[in-house]
């Protein structure tokens, strides 16, 4: 007997649910999505190892910035100095070594800079907060002159923060004993320019002056006046107990004499040398692994290819005055994979007898720039918009931002579809729920015909 005609009264109109729409729209992904996922997942692989090889790129410049021509602070590791210093009536300081003279250089201090402090008659404490009308206060400084009418002013203290206002002047009321106060005057900065010139009725009844205008010598507590020293027999005035020499910070600290041995340090050459020859090894190394590497997660090996091309070409220059002269005849040895190693014996042995001559090698002149300068040159290029290294990062990234689009295109184009599918589906279950209920009725019919 017969169980349903095209499937009608066998319940398919279940078939058509969301676990199939979900089967469908999962082998559909497996196909247009996941291929996209995967080329993402080798992207983040790539920029990951983009990122080691670009911070080996950049300890390689950082290596070769002592030998280059145009270091941008400090000096190259040619123009490096060291110093011996005696007596202590001055601190040196060098922030560029490069344009300190050598040989030995004599500081004679006569004598410090000061500022100009004076100090009043003492006041106890019931007058200190009861000023009173004792007339008008007359500081003049650097060319200008400040007016105080006391009678405004009801204590010392309001006195002084007025005083403090003005530029060039400093005020306090200082408590010098157990009821002993005074108001000290000083001006901001130290040297002559900067000395303080007191007058006024109030001057003479606070004790700057005697009469007024005559100044009090015993409460004049310093007085003002410029550092002086000698460098070299050359005499030297200054409002700051500071001067720069030469290139040579000169601080005073107190009166003497003292000396500063200046003299040529080539110490850290080897070591400036041969740290760079470890960088340089450390990126032939990492980059020739990925070149070499089926399993390398670096899409444009050609880029690596050159960028090495292109620091291994300055290593095979002719440098010098005349371009005569190779890194190879100081002591440099290239093996068979492409490493460099260094012959300390011969390199230092020029670096002993003729310093001059490995600088115009390494470092060179404006007009012959040295292996240094050049590959220093070289590195920032490839760092600067448009250079090798700068392209192929901007290049992962586009890569990666169109496959971002594009499989953000095909997730909502299979959103879609599938929900079309499934708006489909529910009105075919209904359709098909209808035919079975009309043919339910059919059915029953046929049953009762046969069996009457």
């Amino acid at each position: 007997m017969a169980e349903g005609i095209l499937g009608l009264g066998t319940g398919q109109s279940t078939a058509l649910n969301q676990d199939l729409i979900d089967k469908l729209k999962a082998a559909e992904r497996r196909a247009q999505v996941e291929p996209l996922e995967t080329d993402l997942e080798d992207i983040v692989k790539e920029k990951e190892t983009f990122a080691t090889i670009d911070a080996k790129v950049n300890e390689l410049l950082a290596a070769i910035k002592p030998f280059d021509l145009f270091v941008t602070s400090g000096s190259n590791a040619f123009e490096e100095k060291s110093a011996t210093t005696s007596g202590d009536s001055v601190v040196f300081n060098a922030t560029d070594s490069k344009n300190v003279n050598t040989g030995i250089t004599t500081v004679d201090v006569k004598g410090l800079a000061q500022k100009d402090v004076y100090q009043s008659d003492a006041i106890n404490g019931a007058t200190k907060d009861a000023l009173g009308d004792i007339g008008t206060l007359s500081i003049e400084v650097d060319g200008t002159t400040h007016t105080f009418d006391t009678s405004t002013y009801a204590t010392y203290d309001e006195l002084a923060t007025a005083i403090n206002d003005t530029t060039g002047i400093n005020a306090s009321l200082d408590q010098v004993g157990d009821d002993s106060y005074r108001l000290v005057l000083k001006s901001e900065s130290s040297g002559l320019a900067n000395a303080l010139t007191i007058s006024g009725a109030a001057s003479q009844a606070l004790g700057y002056t005697t009469d007024g205008t005559t100044t009090n010598a015993t409460n004049h507590t310093l007085t003002a006046q410029n550092m002086s020293l000698e460098v070299d027999g050359v005499a030297y005035s200054s409002a700051e107990n500071k001067i720069t020499v030469d290139g040579l910070d000169i601080t005073a600290t107190k009166e003497g004499v003292s000396s500063i041995n200046v003299s040529k340090d080539t110490s850290l050459v080897e070591t400036q040398i041969t740290d760079f020859i470890s960088k340089y090894n450390e990126l032939v190394d990492l980059v020739g692994t990925e070149i070499d590497s089926a399993d390398s997660a670096i899409a444009d090996k050609s880029s690596l290819r050159t960028m090495l091309s292109q620091i291994k070409e300055k290593f095979f220059g002719e440098y010098g005055e005349n371009s005569d002269k190779s890194l190879f005849n100081y002591g440099f040895e290239l093996d068979k994979t492409g490493k460099i190693s260094l012959d300390l014996v011969a390199f230092n042995k020029v670096l002993s007898d003729n310093p001059e001559e490995l600088k115009d090698i390494f470092v060179g002149t404006a007009a012959k720039e040295g292996f240094g300068t050049q590959l220093k040159a070289t590195l920032d290029e490839m760092n600067f918009t448009g250079g090798l290294l700068d392209a192929y990062e901007k290049g992962i990234d586009s890569r990666e931002e169109t496959l971002e689009k594009e499989k953000e295109k095909s997730i909502e184009k299979l959103d879609d579809k599938y929900s079309q599918l499934a708006n489909q589906f529910a009105a075919y279950t209904a359709l098909i729920t209808q035919f079975e209920s009309s043919f339910s009725g059919l059915k029953m019919m046929i049953q009762q015909s046969t069996t009457s």
